[in-house]
């Protein structure tokens, strides 16, 4: 197995790192390292799209968090049956491809689409689309990876013990103390994994930002696929790829040090 991880994980990754050192447009390494395309990340403002795609990402784990709280909350204490009907819904549109989705939103939100069109046909009265903005991409990123923070938020708030919480209750304590004290600490590492999840896809994300956005802002993944594809500089792609993955990783390393996946897993009382 560790033959098998080191093949498929390490092997690309290692790859990719031997490009970014290799002159512009020279696939070789006889000469020695050359870190241009590094320096080009900051000379020509790759970093802002760096910041752009960390950021619609971070503010997607946000809102996620809020929204998938109180529904995880009641498919781990309250839904009962329920539960796994909602289940179903939720990953049967794991079946349907995202870019599907993400044009299904388009011709929903677009001028003349299904709400402006109908909108405009019963009151005489149109409206701007939402379409082509950073809160439409921000929007299309919550759509997308929600089941990713849906499953372990509820998974974690599942953990959390009921005598916990109506021990705390009888001792006086508000719901918000009780949300605060108990369900948050307890709940943390399906807070932690489910947040890590969805930023990690979030700030890898291509799609939400091509098809909803319409290049309203460009991310660090739009600029790794250019300069793969078009521009034909793969060093270039390769050291914008290296620093985004260094990025992820560490977040997400840092993330995991924090977590007790044996008891996430089950495998600890």
């Amino acid at each position: 197995m560790l033959v098998v991880f080191a093949i498929a994980l390490f092997a690309p990754l290692v790859v990719v790192v031997l490009f970014s050192i290799m002159p512009s447009k020279v696939f070789s390494l006889a000469n020695a390292p050359d870190f241009s395309a590094y320096s080009v990340f900051f000379s020509q403002g790759y970093y802002k799209s760096l910041i752009w795609s960390l950021g619609m990402a971070l503010a997607s784990t946000l809102v996620l968090l809020l929204v998938c709280w109180p529904l995880a909350y009641g498919m781990a204490k309250v839904f009962k049956k329920f539960t796994l009907v909602l289940t179903i819904a939720v990953v049967m549109s794991l079946f349907v491809s995202e870019n599907i989705r993400l044009f299904g939103w388009v011709l929903t939100l677009m001028k003349g689409g299904l709400i402006e069109g109908h909108f405009r046909a019963w009151t005489g009265v149109g409206f701007d689309s939402p379409l082509y903005s950073v809160p439409i991409i921000i929007f299309g990123l919550v759509y997308v990876y929600l089941p990713f923070m849906l499953f372990p938020l509820a998974q974690g708030i599942s953990m959390v013990p009921d005598d916990a919480r109506q021990a705390a209750a009888d001792l006086g304590a508000t719901r918000w103390q009780i949300f605060r004290q108990i369900d948050v600490p307890l709940a943390a590492p399906g807070i932690v994994v489910g947040c890590l999840l969805s930023f990690v896809l979030a700030a890898g994300a291509v799609a939400e930002s091509k098809i909803l956005g319409g290049q309203a802002v460009i991310t660090i993944t739009d600029d790794i696929e250019t300069a793969f594809t078009f521009g034909q500089d793969w060093p270039l792609g390769s050291a914008l790829s290296v620093v985004l993955i260094v990025i992820i990783a560490t977040l997400a390393l840092v993330g995991i040090s924090r977590v007790d996946l044996d008891q996430i897993m089950g495998r600890k009382r």
